[in-house]
């Protein structure tokens, strides 16, 4: 049985020029280098300067894509950018990257899933290929949480940094079988009734103002393990696919606790886990494309691999995605 598949064409990625080391926070805060790394596993992570809005950071992932791609904007037919910090509140930034790269056709928008905004918008990518709405997708993760941060927390603003991911889905016909390239499948999740465990206390509706992030994080690391492992097994389970059959495992780059609790109910050894966050930090919805691309590029994951990518944010909203490299 002949299917379509959305298929990986190449992946690029940015960070902004500052690097914030540990050692800097604790000119302000009470808080050492020593601490952050014991509770979250991150050692810096880059901010972007005054000037740097989140397309600043998308868009220069999104060429370096398309030059590992082989592509030109002209052969996208659609852009879906996952962002919780837009350069506006509209239009959608996926817009302003659009035109940047000179893509003068076709469609573009944003989606908002906080953390797990990468994952949702390959669900939207995979789902335009297969309906035939689009041939040729660019997913793009990008944030600069720096602009929403309450840097007098010491329990957030040591946890978060900007950066970009993009990654190129096209679609090819496969066998309908596991040794497919492409994705495999998206299983997406939501639950409302935890919006207080990981939010943004601001809005345009609500008060105006951009807010800052607030966060119980012993609580959502509790649920972010569970939920994580659930819907990469639900991921796999839906394939037919085990833990044995996973080459490497590229998840949300939050925390290396939750990284290594979430791999080991998964039954993956850390062998087969791409881990960033000791350079990054948690970036978002950019975490798994700039994981993923710094992997590609060091040759590490290679054409035939087959990638688990899960991520939960806030919502919360969690999802896992199996795809073939």
């Amino acid at each position: 049985m002949t299917v379509t598949r959305a298929v990986p064409l190449g992946c690029g990625h940015y960070l902004p020029e500052r690097i914030v080391e540990n050692a800097e926070f604790a000119k302000t805060l009470e808080t050492s280098d020593e601490w952050i790394k014991t509770r979250s596993g991150i050692e810096r992570r880059h901010f972007a300067g005054p000037n740097e809005k989140t397309s600043d950071l998308a868009i220069p992932a999104a060429q370096r894509a398309l030059a590992a791609a082989g592509l030109e904007a002209s052969d996208l037919d659609a852009i879906v950018l996952a962002t919780a910090t837009p350069d506006e509140t509209f239009p959608a930034t996926a817009t302003r990257v659009q035109h940047a790269i000179g893509m003068t056709h076709g469609f573009a928008f944003d989606v908002q899933a906080v953390c797990a905004g990468f994952i949702y918008a390959v669900g939207m990518a995979n789902s335009l290929i297969q309906s035939g709405q689009a041939k040729t997708v660019m997913v793009i993760g990008a944030e600069t949480f720096s602009r929403i941060l309450d840097w007098s927390d010491r329990s957030t603003c040591v946890l978060f940094g900007d950066g970009a991911g993009a990654l190129i889905l096209s679609g090819e016909p496969g066998a309908g079988t596991l040794a497919d390239r492409g994705v495999m499948s998206v299983k997406l999740h939501s639950d409302g009734a935890h919006h207080d465990l990981l939010y943004v206390d601001g809005g345009p509706s609500s008060t105006g103002k951009a807010g800052c992030v607030r966060m119980q994080g012993q609580r959502v690391f509790q649920h972010a393990v569970n939920k994580l492992a659930q819907v990469a097994h639900e991921a796999m389970d839906s394939v037919g696919a085990t833990a044995d059959d996973i080459d490497w495992m590229v998840p949300h780059q939050a925390n290396s606790r939750i990284i290594e609790s979430t791999a080991r109910k998964t039954g993956l050894s850390m062998q087969k886990v791409v881990m960033t966050v000791h350079n990054h930090g948690n970036t978002s919805a950019a975490s798994i494309p700039l994981a993923l691309s710094e992997t590609v590029q060091s040759g590490r994951i290679r054409q035939g691999d087959l990638l688990l990518m899960e991520a939960i944010g806030g919502g919360l909203a969690w999802g896992a995605a199996l795809m073939r490299w």
